[in-house]
């Protein structure tokens, strides 16, 4: 990341979606009884969309129903202060097709959490910005 103006870039949206590619783990943002809530969760990236795993029944699934959140992905250097930030701003929906379901079971997205995660749900961003910190110069 040498040779750059040090300082925060503004990434169009195809550097966005390749960024998001790159890591396993995401914060959703959503409301939870009236109230904003944040959590981690492991992501794939579909086309555009951000895809998730939850529980059927939990807060996170029950909370996403038709709902519009914001999704959050980055990666930092605490060395040299460079990284990235992508957020997607969109609606969710549940994954309820059964072909859409099988293929998207078989996309390589790994769960770290534990227990029973077979119900996915689709983000689709229709507002997609990210920003590049480039590392300082010495």
């Amino acid at each position: 990341m040498t040779g750059l103006t040090p300082g925060p870039q503004v990434l169009d949206t195809a550097a966005c979606l390749r960024l998001l590619a790159t890591v396993p783990v995401g914060r959703v943002a959503f409301t939870d009884r009236a109230l904003p809530a944040i959590q981690p969760v492991n992501f794939v990236m579909d086309g555009a969309d951000v895809v998730l795993r939850t529980g059927r029944g939990s807060t996170l699934e029950i909370a996403m129903r038709r709902a519009v959140v914001a999704f959050e992905a980055g990666a930092f250097d605490p060395v040299t202060h460079a990284g990235w930030t992508v957020t997607v701003l969109g609606e969710s929906r549940a994954v309820t097709d059964p072909a859409e379901h099988a293929r998207l079971a078989a996309l390589p997205l790994r769960v770290w959490a534990g227990g029973e995660r077979d119900h996915f749900v689709r983000i689709t961003g229709r507002r997609i910005s990210g920003r590049l910190l480039q590392e300082a110069a010495a």
